[in-house]
């Protein structure tokens, strides 16, 4: 009898581990989506993420998701209209960003996936890193460099991105 409700405890904490693991990226998704209204200021230097702003204007972001672990960023304001596409990470109260793709390869010398000891780009998960940790221990050299995300807790997003030659920071809480 105390085998039986051994297991049958066993079984149920596995069931709600798995489902807590499962909802976790849902709700990571689903709480970025959105609107983010804000400002776009002109940087001096797209490299540091402190950049020096001349001015702001006002712009919108519009996040969503287009494939498992990727975003799709509309940012509009003024004269600007642009979208680009970015890996998103969860790192505890954050949900960090890096560039997907080609843009990817072009800033870091390789494509994404390369960099990971099995297949699926979280399955070699180690220690209780975190996805944001995985990635940059999997992908990434020392030094690299990265331009945003996702703060949690105030409801905000702030990106670094270059649009027609020129360095320009978006900086917005979600609508």
């Amino acid at each position: 009898m105390k085998k039986k409700l051994k297991i049958s405890i066993l079984m149920v904490l596995t069931l709600v581990a798995f489902t807590a693991c499962e909802k976790t990226n849902l709700d990571a998704i689903k709480s970025i989506e959105g609107t983010y209204i804000g400002t776009l200021s002109l940087g001096s230097d797209l490299k540091n993420t402190s950049i020096v702003t001349h001015g702001g204007l006002d712009a919108t972001a519009e996040v969503s998701q287009t494939d498992d672990g990727e975003i799709s960023v509309h940012c509009f304001g003024g004269d600007i209209d642009t979208t680009f596409t970015l890996n998103y990470f969860t790192h505890n109260d954050s949900i960090l960003v890096c560039l997907s793709g080609t843009d990817f390869e072009l800033m870091y010398g390789h494509m994404p996936g390369t960099g990971h000891l099995s297949d699926g780009m979280m399955s070699d998960n180690q220690n209780g890193e975190t996805e944001w940790e995985h990635h940059m221990s999997d992908e990434h050299n020392e030094g690299d460099e990265h331009f945003g995300g996702f703060d949690m807790l105030n409801h905000s997003y702030g990106y670094t991105f270059n649009w027609n030659g020129m360095d320009y920071h978006f900086q917005g809480t979600k609508k």
